[in-house]
């Protein structure tokens, strides 16, 4: 990542002049300590850069620290706030839907707040969806489901048609959680805020189950995918055991960024090749896949597979592209390709085998989340709050170098992240299977 690059001005809607209601004897958190805007997280910790920097006197960049305001920018009597879901179910969402709730209820006196259903259609009156009133009696216990409460949608609407929605409604902040599809969107809903110079905040919670959202150092939900993913790993290695000539193969999610397969690869330490898409391979013998799964089988009798399902989109090169509601390219199963060329492989050298194929990515998404993505919402979701209150707009709430932080949309959109192949979470999976660079050079 290009550091310099990075623009870390958070854009406000105005002076903040309100004295917080956290601040009052009576409020639940009386007592806690307040967050300057002078406070920062430095984005660049390495030590030899950062000294470079200073003997060469070039700015050192840092992120605002996110986290409650003394004084806030809008009247909570008076404030409604709107939420919505976009893009694919991924664990967690309920979990910041309940946060955002709570926070805005019970610490700052928030009573009316409105869930807006089925994604970005929510705003569109031709959808027919009306909306949801949110209190904290009807978000108790939604942390306990998977999915979201609100529901999800693919696909762009008009920014004119959700700020003429927003205005009816005299929304003054609006929480959007959602991936790079939603930054885009609520990146677009903040221009034309800005254009009609409304006050209206725009903040957005970052949902990628991949967790390849550049400036985003972990996103909700990766970590519940982790866990069950290597449930599905282990699954598959004792049906591989319990063959001759056994494989297990199984696909994760990961369209551009492996983080899901190479994480859960290590977890268990079963896993004998992992393919994400920062590495490329080969297949053919005899340095790639096929040569090296034939040698496994020799040596060990059985094999396991993790592939990201973004892995291996070369071999489907000539085939038509297509795209889903929100622009992303679908991609081709990877997954069933790699069950059907290894299978014609081994059927070819007249060597028996037996191959299980296992998808669990629709029902990773749809899962609730686990207690350390439970934490992990409760604090994306209350510092959410925090800064739509204190009059920011414009951002996102990022976790940084161990510290929670207000991220420009700029500085996140469209910007994938993904594995450094010159890495150590890399270097540390190929040590772990052995699968050496699978490439015929």
């Amino acid at each position: 990542m290009d550091y310099d690059s990075i623009d870390t001005t958070i854009t406000t809607l105005g002076e903040a002049k309100i004295s917080s209601p956290v601040s009052h004897e009576k409020s639940r958190v009386y007592g806690r300590r307040f967050v300057s805007d002078t406070d920062r997280v430095l984005i660049d910790t390495d030590p030899d850069r950062l000294i470079a920097k200073v003997r060469e006197g070039k700015e050192i960049h840092s992120f605002e620290l996110a986290g409650p305001r003394r004084k806030i920018y809008f009247d909570p009597v008076k404030l409604r706030c709107g939420l919505v879901t976009c893009g694919g179910l991924c664990p967690g969402l309920n979990d910041i839907i309940r946060a955002i709730v709570l926070e805005l209820y019970h610490c700052y006196g928030v009573r009316n707040i409105y869930g807006f259903r089925y994604g970005l259609q929510g705003f569109v009156p031709e959808y027919g969806h009306d909306y949801m009133e949110l209190k904290p009696a009807s978000v108790t216990s939604i942390h306990e489901m998977g999915g979201s409460i609100l529901g999800t949608s693919r696909g762009r609407q008009p920014a004119e048609e959700i700020i003429g929605c927003l205005e009816r409604m005299n929304i003054g902040i609006l929480f959007m959680i959602g991936g790079d599809g939603t930054l885009r969107a609520a990146s677009a809903i903040a221009d034309v805020v800005s254009e009609k110079n409304l006050k209206i905040s725009v903040v957005s919670v970052p949902k990628t189950i991949d967790n390849d959202i550049q400036t985003v150092s972990r996103s909700f939900g990766f970590h519940t995918a982790v866990d069950v993913a290597t449930g599905a790993i282990r699954g598959a290695h004792n049906e591989a055991q319990g063959h001759p000539n056994g494989i297990g193969l199984i696909k994760l999610m990961g369209r551009n960024s492996g983080f899901i397969a190479a994480t859960a690869t290590l977890a268990m330490q079963d896993v004998n090749f992992a393919l994400i898409p920062e590495a490329d391979f080969d297949l053919e013998a005899p340095n790639g896949l096929l040569g090296a799964l034939e040698r496994r089988l020799e040596e060990r009798g059985h094999a396991v597979i993790v592939v990201a399902e973004g892995a291996g989109q070369k071999f489907f090169k000539g085939r038509e592209k297509k795209s889903d509601e929100s622009g992303n390219p679908r991609l081709e199963d990877i997954g069933l390709f790699l069950k059907d060329e290894i299978t014609s492989y081994f059927k070819a050298g007249k060597t028996d085998i037996t191959i299980k194929y296992i998808d669990p990515s629709y029902m990773i998404r749809s899962l609730s989340a686990n207690a350390s993505d439970n934490v992990f919402c409760n604090y994306l979701g209350r510092d959410a709050v925090h800064a739509g209150m204190a009059g920011k707009t414009r951002l996102l709430i990022s976790r940084w170098n161990e510290q929670f932080v207000h991220v420009p949309m700029s500085a996140a959109v469209g910007k994938c992240k993904q594995i450094d192949p010159n890495g150590k979470l890399w270097f540390s999976v190929l040590e772990s299977t052995g699968q050496g660079p699978l490439k015929n050079r």
